[in-house]
């Protein structure tokens, strides 16, 4: 789903399952695994668990067989065939809520309907063949807009047989919710659970009872080169994702091509900023708003997130002169590791 990983934990993984004991007799458990285009990695401490990778790879593919657009018998894919309704199930229809009211938050900066655009700029399932033209641009526009869906009870519905959608912005946030769910109904209490980059944390490590450390990265100089680790985080319970241009992109004619579309025009998002990473209690949440803090742009971020108490932010950007800098909100501060 979302091909960006710019959240890297500072924690050793395994590539399959393991299990450790510390001396408070919590044992370790570590799982790991390929779904959604992308690596996952869970760990938890606990006195003993019945938890298997069957259960978890099962919850990937329901989410995969309702949210993604890879896979052409999903939920998702059947809405964007159909000329006007379908039948949601509850993991569709948590996903289109949230990203209605992130919409209506944002004033239409984040956009789920901005999928044809996304695809006429080789960014979705077909690749890229050549970019598009004003033209084509302009006949897309009226396909874009998610005042034109809306859900009736369990139905989808859409006003216009071109309209399609695209939640690879938010999935991966609400995958790792689900899976967080299932830990806690399973009454594990201390936990570490990431995909593609996106993580939620409850707890603390054991032995030793330390916070659990994340780290961010940024790009080595001005340009778009290798990454590396920038920050690093830690704190006893949250979701933190980033979004970024500096991981999908093209160039063409000199230019960077960012994955990041404004719905409002069809063109890539172009300002200061390079990438932001969200704080928030859940991960669809911090997942959801990540790419509308991007399209923002620095100054607007800020005033957003003053009305918006339930977030905290860092922004890596680029300075007029080219150089690279990077802020954050007074909360995030606080959760950087001295």
């Amino acid at each position: 789903m979302k091909h960006l990983n710019f959240v890297w934990l500072l924690l050793f993984f395994p590539c399959c399952v393991s299990m450790k004991e510390s001396p408070t007799g919590l044992k370790e458990f570590h799982f790991a695994g390929f779904a959604q285009g992308t690596t996952w990695h869970i760990t938890y401490f606990a006195r003993d668990s019945f938890v298997r990778h069957e259960q978890f790879d099962s919850l990937f593919n329901k989410i995969d067989s309702s949210l993604s657009i890879y896979k052409s018998y999903s939920l998702i894919s059947r809405f964007n065939e159909a000329p006007g309704e379908i039948e949601m199930d509850a993991h569709l229809k948590i996903v289109v809520q949230k990203s209605l009211e992130i919409y209506t938050e944002t004033g239409g900066i984040s956009d789920i309907t901005v999928y044809p655009i996304v695809r006429a700029w080789g960014f979705g399932t077909q690749g890229r063949t050549e970019l598009p033209d004003s033209a084509t641009i302009k006949n897309l526009l009226p396909c874009v807009g998610s005042d034109k869906i809306f859900i009736d009870h369990s139905r989808l519905r859409k006003t216009k047989p071109c309209i399609k959608i695209d939640v690879n912005g938010i999935a991966q946030g609400y995958t790792v919710d689900v899976i967080a769910d299932f830990l806690e109904k399973e009454n594990i209490q201390n936990w570490l659970v990431e995909v593609g980059g996106e993580l939620r944390i409850k707890g603390h490590k054991h032995p030793g009872h330390s916070l659990f450390q994340v780290g961010i990265e940024s790009p080595a100089d001005n340009s778009f080169a290798e990454p590396i680790i920038k920050k690093i985080i830690q704190f006893e319970k949250g979701a933190v994702t980033t979004s970024g241009n500096y991981r999908k992109y093209f160039e063409k004619g000199g230019k960077v091509i960012s994955h990041l579309m404004n719905p409002k025009n069809g063109y890539p998002v172009q300002n200061e900023l390079v990438s932001v990473t969200v704080w928030a209690k859940d991960a669809i949440t911090a997942d959801g708003f990540d790419n509308a803090l991007m399209g923002m742009g620095l100054e607007n971020s800020f005033l957003f997130l003053r009305k918006h108490k339930n977030m905290e932010a860092y922004f890596i950007y680029h300075k007029p002169n080219g150089s690279v800098a990077d802020t954050a909100t007074a909360g995030f501060y606080k959760m950087l590791k001295r």
